[in-house]
């Protein structure tokens, strides 16, 4: 055989190979790539779009927790304002019952001067019977001078 049949077979044996190839193999090769490129697309999407969403729930996330930080600071100073009307309040009903206890005392005690009054005016007219007594040197009947006894209990 001749260099020029040697040749001529080898490039329809390549030729072969190539239709072979482009016919049976390529196609897979060329199918597997483009599904690979296809899902790394869909993948970059995918993370794009996580991305986007994760940027929007942590705005979310921020303006919740400033919501909540707002609550929060309002819900304080009403409760430091209640604490405080009930401190007022009980204050308040601290002085008047203080006060109440006061004028009770007061009445009492000036009852109890009423009575210490009256004991006494009572000591003072009979020690003012019996110094008249023993002035007249002669026995006074109480029940007979009640009248003059009970005048004489009022000047007192």
């Amino acid at each position: 055989m001749s260099i020029n049949a040697t040749l001529i077979f080898q490039l329809i044996v390549f030729a072969i190979l190539v239709w072979f190839t482009m016919r049976f193999i390529w196609p897979p090769i060329t199918a597997a790539l483009d599904e690979r490129a296809k899902k790394i697309a869909e993948g970059l999407s995918a993370a794009d779009k996580a991305k986007a969403d994760l940027a929007a729930a942590n705005t979310r996330v921020e303006q919740q927790l400033s919501a909540a930080r707002d609550d929060a600071a309002k819900r304080l100073a009403d409760a430091e304002r209640l604490a405080q009307q009930m401190v007022e309040e009980a204050k308040g009903r601290a002085s008047e019952e203080a006060a109440k206890i006061i004028a009770a005392a007061r009445a009492e005690a000036e009852q109890e001067s009423m009575k210490a009054r009256e004991v006494l005016r009572d000591q003072v007219a009979g020690l003012a019977v019996k110094g008249a007594e023993a002035i007249l040197k002669r026995e006074v009947n109480a029940g007979v001078h009640a009248e003059l006894l009970s005048r004489l209990k009022t000047e007192l």
